[in-house]
Formats: C-alpha cells, structure tokens, sequence
C-alpha cells in the first residue's frame, strides 16, 4: 500500500526531488508539498482513508488541524471519521484556538499534519490543547518522515514513511556543488 501512496504523491507532484531548504533550516535533496496532493479531493481522499482505517477503532471525539498544512487534512480525516475537525492557527507567531473553535476538559483530540519531521509544529498544538484540557492521543498525517531527534512522543498513524535525507547547511552536499536551493514551504525561516 505504501508504493500505491508514494506512486500517488509523485503523479501530483507532491514528492518534490532537487535542493531545498526545509522549515528547521536544514537542506534536502526531496520534499513533500501535501498542498499539491489536497488539491484533488479524490486522491486525498484515497489517500487519507488508509489514515481513517488506521484510527477508526481509536477512542476520538475530535480532530485539530495546525494551519495550514493540517486544515484540510482535519477536514478529510473528520469527515471520514464522522468526527468534528477544527484548526489552531498562529496569531503574533503563537499557536493557538481561535475563530471560536472550543476544546472541553478531557476531550480526546487526534491532531492531523500533512507531514510529521521534526515534530516541533506538532508539539507546539499539543501544548495547546493540553493547556486547555485535551487529552491528545496521536497524530495522523499524510507522510511521516521523523526524523532521529523527533521531538514527537506521541503515536504516529501516516498514510505512508518515507525517508528522506537532510543536511545541515555546512554538510549539504548539494551546496558544495553550488545548485541552488529553493524553499518551498510556508514558514518563515531564520
């Protein structure tokens, strides 16, 4: 099921080979751009059903989505799982609960990404919704690609695993060739 998942992310152009350069600042010859497969309903559907068939049995009341990779991953996996799905979203550069989206004490929240690295974003929503009352028992995702120092200690249920290298700046055999990098994620980096 893996190679069909990986087949599928390279037909929309969501698994990305040349030079870049990842949200945490290191260098990679691959990438992941999920928003090219969320853009067909359909594939991300099939896609996100092998995450659904995984968690079905998990005791869930709700799925939180951190903006924006994991919005329309929520919105798929809730409404496949016949579950609420609601976001977190940076406000001044902090993630938090907001549009009037509502956590109570003791709900069990699944959060959602497109794609699990590092596992900073993710813990950032879990701080979240534990401070305000969630018991968080997993993530799901499209592509987990965890790295060896993932800060993520909680349960992993992905579509697929894929393992791609990353470089730190000096080590990046790529930049000693002189290719160019480009940086195609969303968030700012310092």
């Amino acid at each position: 099921m893996e190679n069909k998942i990986v087949d599928i992310l390279v037909q929309c152009e969501a698994l990305l080979e040349g030079h870049f350069l990842l949200s945490s600042g290191k260098h990679s010859n691959r990438y992941c751009q999920c928003a090219k497969l969320l853009q067909y309903p359909d594939k991300a559907a099939q896609v996100l059903e092998v995450v659904a068939n995984k968690v079905k049995d998990l005791d869930v009341d709700m799925l939180v989505g951190p903006a924006m990779g994991g919005i329309i991953v929520a919105y798929e996996l809730a409404r496949q799982l016949g579950k609420p799905g609601i976001f977190t979203e940076r406000k001044d550069g902090v993630m938090t609960l907001t549009r009037g989206f509502e956590i109570k004490q003791g709900q069990r929240v699944l959060i959602t990404e497109d794609v699990v690295t590092t596992g900073k974003s993710t813990m950032e929503v879990v701080e979240v919704l534990r401070g305000l009352g969630a018991e968080v028992v997993g993530v799901c995702c499209i592509v987990d690609r965890r790295v060896e120092n993932c800060a993520l200690t909680l349960p992993v249920y992905s579509a697929c695993k894929l393992e791609i290298e990353s470089f730190d700046k000096e080590e990046c055999p790529l930049c000693k060739k002189d290719i160019p990098y480009i940086k195609p994620g969303s968030r700012n980096i310092k």
